[in-house]
């Protein structure tokens, strides 16, 4: 699998931490240089091996590649070919903001027909691997029978969900939480449905990050301001649970097939 990313590989200040750092400094504008030439990434699947997780309901998926090992953690509704992708922040983890929402979304989605995945970094907080890993998993899920998926990233996730929504013709629709503006660039060629949710109390990354993306996507987007949350959304999290699960079902569900 070959991808030509299209942006800086994100070296310097700025690329790490959960998404990026305080305001001002959080999300990487300043390091954006859309003349420099991308790099390439290559990376291939040499093997998939699976075995039952600790977690119940779930399955743990490594993916053997030529770029290291790449893990997934996968809730499977048998029969299903609409998928949701769930990608975390820079710091790595699976489980998401909002009270663990990835996790609570994966348990519930099979009863409207959806598998979830989570996908757990190699390389945290570097952007074209992290692409490159939710690539991989999209390959993965194409194999194995996926017709339909959703990406859900949070933060530095939720460029990363940008990315691949661009590169892959697997995804159908990105949902973006609390986003960086970094690796978004390119936000109008998406050519999705796209959902951004962002609290406004941010402490993090400004809620002008998603209001900016938002500026510069095509139709169909929405945009939802939270008041009175913060980056993780936790002080709304009943209502991340309800719109991220209404808007993947809508877009992979049993009735969207």
């Amino acid at each position: 699998m070959t991808n030509r990313f299209g942006l800086p590989r994100g070296d310097g200040p700025g690329g790490g931490g959960n998404g990026g750092g305080p305001p001002g400094s959080g999300d990487r504008d300043a390091f954006w240089d859309e003349d420099r030439e991308p790099e390439d990434i290559t990376l291939s699947i040499k093997g998939v091996r699976g075995r039952e997780s600790d977690e119940a309901g779930w399955l743990d998926i490594e993916l053997d590649t030529t770029r290291g090992l790449i893990t997934l953690l996968m809730a499977a509704y048998e029969g299903g070919t609409g998928v949701a992708v769930f990608l975390a922040g820079a710091g790595g983890g699976d489980r998401g903001p909002a009270d663990e929402v990835f996790v609570r979304l994966g348990n519930d989605l099979a009863g409207s027909g959806v598998s979830a995945i989570r996908v757990k970094y190699r390389e945290p907080g570097e952007f074209e691997e992290c692409v490159a890993d939710a690539m991989a998993a999209l390959s993965f899920l194409k194999a194995v029978g996926a017709e339909r998926v959703v990406l859900v990233g949070h933060s530095f996730g939720g460029a990363v969900a940008v990315k691949a929504g661009e590169l892959s013709p697997l995804s159908t629709a990105v949902c973006s939480l609390s986003t960086q503006r970094y690796g978004t660039f390119e936000v109008d060629v998406l050519g999705k449905p796209l959902l951004l949710i962002h609290g406004s109390r941010d402490e993090v990354l400004d809620k002008a990050a998603s209001e900016d993306v938002y500026e510069r996507a095509n139709e169909p987007k929405q945009i939802v301001i939270l008041e009175g949350a913060g980056h993780g959304l936790m002080e709304r999290k009943d209502e991340v649970f309800d719109l991220v699960k209404a808007f993947v079902t809508e877009h992979v569900g049993v009735a969207s097939a």
